[in-house]
């Protein structure tokens, strides 16, 4: 039931977002496309309770518990990014909105914004480990945990690996390619690559004014 339940939700969390954007840019309904936005959140609590009920009837605790809570962890860690990311592309190509910004990919600007997604994966981490200790203290000594110690190493374990990943780009800036335009290191806005610049009036010399 909990696996299904974490099937229903992440096809719900889909469903609610692009009937959120949908309506608010599509039908010029703003407020009630943010309102199904402001749903999602209620896809977790539902398996959140969903979780704690099957443990108070006496399930025993398993991995789908596991499962959920690391669900419930990245969607609090990274579903606001995914939202944001998605609704700029929405407003620009639906509502004639501005393109969004592109994150940067060389040197020390992409390995900032690595960083700050490798946060999202730290409270993902962090949400998921303290749903696994309550569920641990409310099943007790006397019950049956091992799965949900292991499923925190998990979450652990994945974001550390993330976080190499993530490292290894201020360790190892990417550099732009012979063919790839530089990107600018700062929010200075980059030179339109269609703009000629003005070039230098070349003064005579004054043999060539005598002339």
């Amino acid at each position: 039931m909990i696996v299904t339940l974490i099937v229903i939700c992440e096809v719900g969390f889909w469903v609610l977002l692009a009937a959120g954007l949908a309506v608010r840019y599509l039908l010029r309904m703003p407020r009630t496309g943010l309102a199904l936005l402001l749903c999602e959140p209620l896809l977790e609590v539902v398996l959140l309770v969903v979780t704690a009920i099957d443990l108070r009837n006496g399930a025993d605790a398993g991995w789908k518990h596991g499962l959920a809570a690391l669900y419930i962890g990245y969607t609090i860690g990274h579903g606001h990014r995914t939202v944001t990311w998605l609704d700029g592309h929405a407003a620009h190509r639906l509502a004639g909105g501005p393109p969004p910004v592109r994150p940067p990919r060389y040197g020390r600007a992409r390995a900032r914004h690595e960083g700050k997604v490798w946060l999202g994966s730290v409270v993902a981490a962090a949400v998921a480990t303290g749903l696994l200790l309550l569920a641990i203290r409310y099943v007790g000594p006397d019950g049956e945990t091992d799965s949900l110690w292991a499923w925190i190493m998990v979450a652990w374990r994945a974001a550390g690996i993330h976080g190499l990943i993530a490292l290894s780009y201020a360790i190892w800036p990417k550099k732009p390619g012979r063919n790839d335009r530089t990107e600018p290191d700062s929010a200075v806005p980059a030179r339109d690559p269609e703009h000629v610049p003005d070039l230098p009036v070349r003064r005579p010399r004054k043999d060539e004014e005598q002339v």
